[in-house]
C-alpha cells in the first residue's frame, strides 16, 4: 500500500462509479485487478466508495490519523457495503461519531439528484450523533432545505441506533431456504409470448420453455415472457431435441459470448451465465415457492410456481406452505426486513442473508389455529392480488 502523509484527518467525496462492472468499465482491468489485489478485505461486490471507506477506517485504527469523514452514496447501508463498516465497528478499533443515513444531494448545475450518506470515524469505542431527515423542501433555486432530527447513542454498521439489527446472526434453521434467482447473462434467452406459441408447436421444443419472472412482474402488470432454460443439456443434446431453440440461441446469445472474460461462461453459450443449482435443489420437490422483489418500495411476496424462473432480482424462498408466506407477509416481518435490509436510493432493498436467515419464525405447535388462520389469509392475499392483476392485464 502507499505511504500517506502525515494527516490529522481524512475527508472526502470519493467517485459514486457503483460496483463490479461499472467500476471495471470506468477504470479498466488493471486497474480492478490491482485494486482488489491491495484491499482484498474489502468485499468484490462493495461498491467503490467503500475501499476508500475501508482505507481512511484503517488508517484510524492504526492511529495514523485522528479521524475521516466521507460522503458515500445510501447504498452504505446495504449488506455487499455494510459488511465493511460492520467488521471495523466489530473489531472495536474505530467507531461511527456523526453519521446521516440518507440525505438528498442536487449539484451546482442540476445533473445529479441522489440520494447520499455521510459517516464519521474515530479511534475507540463511543457514542455519536445521528441525524435523520424527516421533510425535504425543493427551493427556488434547485437546493433542499431538509428538516431533521438528532439521536446519541452508539450508532450501529446499518446506520442505526438502539437495537443492533445489523449484528443479528443468521439462523440455522433459515440456511439453504432463501436464495436469488436465475442470472441469465444475455437477453437472447428471453422470449415473447408469441414466439413461444410458435417453438412449442414442436414438442421436442417445450421441454426448455418456461415462464419468466421478475420484479415488475410481481408488483405490476406480468409481462407473459418466457425463458430458454437449457440447464442439463449439452450443446449436441439440446441441438438434438430442441434445434429451434438451439438455433434461436446460436443466433441471439452465442455473439455475446464470444467476447464474455468468463472462459467457463463463454464455452457453455447455450446456458444461463450462472447455473443456481442451490436455488434448483431447494425447488426442485415443490410444486410451487415464495418470491419478493429484491427491491421496491412496498415489501409484498408472492407465489410462482415450480415450473416457472424468477431472475436474479428476485428473492425467492423455497418453501411452498401458506404459513410461510403469512409469516414474511406479516407486519412483524415487513418491518424486520425494513430495519435490516438497506436501501437503494429510497427503495428498501430486501437482502436474504439479512432479512431472512435471521429472522426467526414463530413456533405456533401449540395454536394450531392461530397457525391454519394465518395459512388461510396468507392463501386469500395471493389469490386477490393475483386476481387484480388477471383484471389489469385484461384492459
Amino acid at each position: 500500500k502507499a505511504e500517506w502523509p502525515t494527516v490529522d484527518f481524512i475527508v472526502g467525496n470519493p467517485p459514486f462509479i457503483g460496483k463490479g462492472e461499472a467500476i471495471r468499465s470506468a477504470l479498466g482491468d488493471g486497474y480492478v485487478e490491482a485494486l482488489r489485489s491491495t484491499w482484498k478485505d474489502v468485499p468484490e461486490s462493495a461498491d467503490f466508495v467503500m475501499y476508500w471507506w475501508h482505507a481512511a477506517a484503517e488508517k484510524v485504527a492504526l492511529g495514523d490519523v485522528r479521524r475521516f469523514g466521507l460522503i458515500t452514496t445510501n447504498s452504505v447501508t446495504q449488506t455487499f457495503n455494510r459488511r465493511v463498516v460492520e467488521r471495523a465497528l466489530a473489531e472495536g478499533s474505530i467507531s461511527l461519531r456523526f453519521a446521516i443515513p440518507d440525505h438528498p444531494w442536487v449539484d451546482s448545475a442540476g445533473d445529479a439528484a441522489v440520494r447520499i450518506s455521510m459517516t464519521v470515524g474515530s479511534l475507540g469505542a463511543g457514542e455519536g450523533e445521528l441525524i435523520r431527515v424527516t421533510h425535504e423542501t425543493a427551493a427556488s433555486d434547485g437546493s433542499v432545505d431538509v428538516a431533521f432530527t438528532v439521536q446519541h447513542g452508539v450508532v450501529h454498521a446499518d446506520l442505526r441506533i438502539g437495537a443492533n439489527v445489523a449484528g443479528a446472526a443468521r439462523l440455522e434453521s433459515n440456511a439453504n431456504i432463501s436464495n436469488t434467482g436465475y442470472i441469465l447473462g444475455g437477453r437472447g434467452f428471453v422470449v415473447g409470448s408469441s414466439e413461444v406459441t410458435h417453438l412449442r408447436q414442436s414438442a421436442k421444443n417445450v421441454d426448455v420453455l418456461f415462464p419468466l419472472f421478475n420484479g415488475d412482474d410481481i408488483v405490476g402488470i406480468p409481462r407473459n415472457a418466457f425463458v430458454a432454460d437449457a440447464f442439463g443439456f449439452t450443446e449436441a443434446k439440446l441441438r438434438s431435441e430442441a434445434p429451434e431453440v438451439w438455433q434461436r440461441l446460436r443466433d441471439r446469445v452465442y455473439p455475446e459470448r464470444l467476447t464474455n472474460r468468463d472462459p467457463r461462461v463463454k464455452a457453455n453459450w447455450w446456458l444461463f451465465r450462472r447455473s443456481n443449482e442451490q436455488l434448483r435443489a431447494a425447488t426442485a420437490h415443490l410444486s410451487r415457492f415464495v418470491v419478493t422483489p429484491e427491491t421496491a418500495k412496498h415489501r409484498l411476496f408472492a407465489f410462482l410456481a415450480a415450473s416457472t424462473r424468477p431472475e436474479h432480482r428476485l428473492v425467492v424462498i423455497a418453501a411452498s406452505e401458506a404459513f410461510v408466506h403469512g409469516v414474511v407477509s406479516s407486519r412483524v416481518h415487513v418491518v424486520w426486513a425494513l430495519a435490516a435490509g438497506g436501501k437503494l436510493e429510497d427503495r428498501p432493498v430486501y437482502n436474504k442473508s439479512r432479512c431472512f436467515e435471521p429472522f426467526p419464525f414463530p413456533n405456533l405447535a401449540d395454536h394450531p389455529t392461530l397457525a391454519t388462520q394465518l395459512a388461510a389469509t396468507a392463501e386469500e392475499l395471493d389469490a386477490h392480488r393475483k386476481r387484480q392483476q388477471a383484471a389489469h392485464t385484461s384492459l
